[in-house]
C-alpha cells in the first residue's frame, strides 16, 4: 500500500524519478477509488450529470486526482530519461497513447540520469554494479 500512496505523499514533487512499481502500483489504486466514486454517484442517483459522463463525486475524485497523477507520470518519464513534455504525445489518437504506454512500461535508466539518482539505486546497486 505503501507504494500506491507514496505519489500522495509527493502530491506536487514534478521533480525527480519515480519507479514502475510506484506508478502503476497509483494507477491501480486510482482505477479504484474511481469506481467507488462511480458507485457512490450511482447509489445516490447523481451519475451523468456533469457534462453527460460523470456525476458529482466522480468530477471531485477526478479533479483531486489530477495533480498527483501529472506528477507521477512526470516523474516515471523522468526515470527513463525522458523529459515531462512528452505527456503531450498522449493527447495524440491511439498512436499517442500507445507510445506514452510503452514509455511507462519501459524500465528506467539505470543509474543516475539528468532527472536525479536511481530510484531503485541505494548501495546494493552500487555494489552490484
Amino acid at each position: 500500500m505503501e507504494w500506491a500512496t507514496l505519489p500522495f505523499k509527493r502530491y506536487a514533487e514534478f521533480t525527480g524519478r519515480s519507479r514502475r512499481k510506484e506508478y502503476w502500483m497509483f494507477v491501480l489504486l486510482s482505477i479504484g477509488i474511481y469506481i467507488i466514486a462511480s458507485l457512490l454517484d450511482g447509489i445516490a442517483g447523481l451519475n451523468r450529470m456533469i457534462a453527460g459522463m460523470y456525476g458529482p463525486i466522480t468530477a471531485l475524485v477526478a479533479l483531486g486526482l489530477l495533480v498527483p497523477t501529472l506528477a507521477v507520470s512526470i516523474r516515471r518519464l523522468h526515470d527513463s530519461d525522458r523529459s515531462g513534455w512528452w505527456l503531450l504525445i498522449g493527447l495524440a489518437p491511439i498512436v499517442g497513447e500507445i507510445v506514452l504506454l510503452v514509455f511507462m512500461v519501459l524500465e528506467g535508466t539505470r543509474g543516475a540520469n539528468r532527472f536525479g539518482a536511481d530510484p531503485k539505486g541505494g548501495e546494493a546497486f552500487l555494489k552490484a554494479a
